[in-house]
């Protein structure tokens, strides 16, 4: 895979790293909208039962399967192209994604057929591929100062806070006007959020850069070599596909990401069902409720950030405080179900969600903070950076637990006899989603807790990695290699130090 050019001439202030994180009011948004919303949209308004619904989504995740790696892969070798060469390999796809988030907003139609509904979710995994792979690699191509990626990764994370919090709150205020019981609710809704990501997404592309912008000619000489056929494009990147999963610390983080996501998509979406039909209460107070906890998340997000980047705190430890908040709310709903009783206090039920949020912060910004370093760890390995891989890989993963998430949810409550539209559910569909709560947040979220005490990515590993590449990078012999450094290396990758840094690039050592 080609060498990115090193990012060193351009400063990342504020305003940029603002400029760069506004579109994940669209990468978290609507993917938030959609787990939070879509399965109770379909079910309710749309005439689909409850595995019609999910089929939806289980058919849209074979698809995207494929769909992420390979907007990963192409955007790696775009460069190359005459387009590419023109517009950049990463920001081209902004640049004509961003009249197509109108699509967005055909998701939200009411009483049309199975096909239509299919249709268009395929089409918004296919924009959200577009989007999101290539930008979340522009961060390495910008800057690759630690400070100026942490800064850059918490701001993008306060903005997909924002973008779940409009998430959590708009629904609840266009109920207000049209009433819980009209599908115009979401058929606005997703008209007002089209318009808003594509406002977003035309910001990012204006206010980013990428490596043929620093280094024309470096960018020139490595996007310059012979066509390759399409066999040998699928090779290679189902080669490279595969070989991120040989460092250790991107299969560590990955458990975590992936176990923690999967925890609250599957809280999230039984969320809904558990205030309406669990508590009796209505699904604006479900709205309410969540807007509480994102509300709190947006500066949470920057405290954690805080946390991590001036007091030195561990990304282990750090996590280990999101899942614990998180997992106290779940017992605490889980007491309220079991005793049947109503929301007993106003600031009691705050707190505890203000708690939600604080936990929900760190559990998002965290994992994707640790994320933007791991290239590093790779290139230890196969002296590359394999940054639009590695956003394939991360895009993929993040796609599918929110779908694998309502797929299961809505797999379980109509094994369990759930009835859609009716007010008073039997008692094993409400015992199906006290399950949820705890067999499937629950469960999760004590994986990547048992995870985070055997991660050793910090700050200060980190350092002695990069420092080594640099002096490898230099002309420095192996042998002169501390045993401090072989430690971090064998930690990190997985590998003894002798069989890092070879010439082959593609496989393991």
């Amino acid at each position: 895979m080609t060498t990115l050019a090193q990012p060193v001439r351009r400063k990342v202030g504020t305003g940029t790293a603002i400029g760069y994180g506004i579109t994940d009011i669209f990468g978290g948004g609507s993917m938030a909208l959609i787990g939070t919303w879509l399965l109770f949209f379909y079910t309710t308004f749309c005439g689909l039962s409850m595995l019609e619904a999910s089929s939806i989504f289980a058919i849209a995740r074979i698809i995207d399967a494929i769909l992420s790696p390979v907007m990963g892969y192409i955007t790696d070798k775009f460069g190359s192209t005459r387009l590419g060469k023109r517009f950049g390999r990463r920001r081209f796809f902004l640049l004509i994604s961003a009249p197509m988030m109108f699509v967005y907003a055909l998701v939200w139609v009411s009483d049309m057929n199975y096909w239509y509904y299919l249709g268009t979710y395929l089409a918004v995994e296919l924009l959200v591929a577009m989007v999101l792979v290539p930008w979340e690699t522009l961060a390495a191509e910008m800057t690759n100062d630690f400070g100026e990626r942490t800064r850059m990764a918490a701001i993008r994370l306060t903005f997909s806070q924002v973008g779940t919090f409009l998430t959590a709150s708009v629904p609840g205020i266009v109920i207000q006007y049209f009433g819980q019981d009209s599908a115009l609710t979401y058929t606005y809704t997703g008209i007002m959020f089209s318009c808003l990501f594509f406002i977003v997404v035309l910001i990012t592309w204006y206010c980013t850069w990428e490596s043929k912008d620093m280094n024309p000619e470096e960018f020139e000489r490595r996007n310059t070599g012979p066509s390759l056929g399409l066999l040998s494009h699928l090779k290679n990147m189902f080669v490279e596909l595969m070989t991120t999963f040989k460092i250790k610390i991107f299969r560590q983080h990955l458990i975590i990401y992936i176990s923690s996501f999967t925890a609250l998509d599957i809280f999230i979406a039984v969320f809904v069902y558990f205030v309406v039909y669990g508590l009796n209460l209505d699904a604006a107070n479900a709205s309410a409720y969540l807007s509480i906890a994102t509300s709190v998340s947006i500066p949470s997000t920057l405290l954690f950030m805080f946390m991590l980047d001036k007091l030195n705190v561990r990304p282990a430890y750090a996590m280990r405080i999101s899942y614990l908040c998180i997992l106290g709310v779940l017992g605490y709903l889980i007491l309220m179900f079991i005793g049947h009783s109503a929301v007993s206090s106003w600031w009691l039920t705050t707190l505890i969600f203000v708690l939600l949020g604080f936990g929900r912060a760190g559990l998002y910004f965290i994992p994707w903070n640790i994320y933007s370093f791991i290239p590093d760890v790779d290139e230890m390995v196969t002296r590359q950076r394999r940054e639009g891989v590695f956003a394939g890989v991360m895009t993929l993963m993040r796609k599918s637990t929110v779908a694998v998430a309502i797929m299961v949810v809505g797999a379980v409550l109509e094994h369990n006899h759930f009835v859609k539209g009716q007010l008073i559910q039997p008692e094993s569909a409400l015992n199906a989603i006290t399950g949820l709560l705890v067999f499937g947040t629950g469960g999760l979220l004590l994986i990547s807790l048992y995870m985070t005490f055997k991660f050793k990515l910090t700050r200060e590993t980190h350092r002695v990695l990069v420092n080594e590449i640099d002096r490898l990078k230099a002309g420095g012999d192996k042998a002169d290699c501390t045993p401090e450094t072989k430690e971090v290396v064998k930690a990190l990758t997985g590998y003894d130090y002798e069989q890092v840094w070879q010439q082959d690039k593609c496989t393991r050592p």
